[in-house]
């Protein structure tokens, strides 16, 4: 059976982890369903973003985003680099940005500097921000319509919030992603708020390498992993899952400005 087309927003294919096998892992997503991935390039400084352009360029199937993570926010603050890669016409958002106040791998004030400054360039790129929010959820919405971020819009990856947080979200034009710990045992909290959120604000990720959804969980994460998500989406919305493929895809499609 043809799985239908379905979206995995936000990946690190261009992680070490992939190093062996990268091309069998686009292979396995293709055949699941997965047809289009965005490569998030917030990794390792700027050396993620420079990965992920390259990934993009090779793979029809990948898009990708620039950024500087909050855990590298020490790395010195240099706009024009960055805006060299948001004018690439295969990036399609600006991130991961944010706020990570619960690891704190980086200064507050740098991270702080950061967002800001990538919140400047989505603005002057009109590109998409994709948020990375870890007991930052007051502090990042607070930057965000400070600084009128909802002319661009954005996502709140790996989202952790709540239904009522979410349609705080949606006031400002931005949407929320679920990985694979929608299916996690304990995650009753995530799995009440993506039954309340409408479909129409919900987006699918994996995060790969990290997070993989049940049954998969311990194990190296990869896109084709989307569908066991989309399936407990499915489950907890009353939905079918071609009905979840065809909403998410829809959905990331318009976010990215992908035709």
């Amino acid at each position: 059976m043809t799985l239908p087309e379905i979206f995995d927003t936000h990946t690190h294919l261009d992680a070490a982890e992939f190093d062996n096998d990268r091309a069998e892992v686009l292979v396995r997503a293709t055949e699941a369903g997965v047809m289009r991935i965005v490569n998030i390039g917030a990794t390792d400084g700027f050396l993620g973003a420079e990965r992920s352009l390259k990934l993009a360029e090779e793979n029809e199937q990948i898009w990708f985003s620039a950024g500087i993570h909050p855990h590298d926010a020490e790395t010195p603050l240099d706009k024009e680099r960055l805006r060299k890669f948001l004018n690439h016409p295969r990036c399609v958002a600006v991130g991961e940005t944010g706020l990570d106040f619960f690891k704190d791998w980086s200064p507050r004030d740098l991270q702080y500097k950061w967002f800001r400054l990538q919140v400047e360039l989505a603005l002057e790129a009109e590109k998409p921000l994709v948020i990375h929010s870890r007991d930052s959820l007051e502090e990042c919405l607070e930057v965000l319509i400070e600084m009128n971020a909802q002319e661009v819009g954005g996502v709140f990856h790996c989202y952790a919030g709540d239904a009522k947080f979410a349609k705080r979200l949606e006031s400002i034009n931005f949407l929320v992603s679920f990985p694979g710990i929608l299916t996690f045992p304990k995650a009753e909290n995530v799995r009440e708020a993506a039954r309340d959120i409408p479909i129409e604000q919900i987006m699918l990720e994996t995060d790969a390498p990290y997070l993989a959804p049940v049954p998969f969980r311990g194990k190296r994460c990869e896109s084709s992993y989307t569908v066991e998500t989309a399936r407990k989406l499915a489950e907890l919305k009353g939905m079918s899952y071609e009905e979840i493929a065809c909403a998410t895809t829809r959905n990331a499609l318009s976010f990215y400005k992908i035709k």
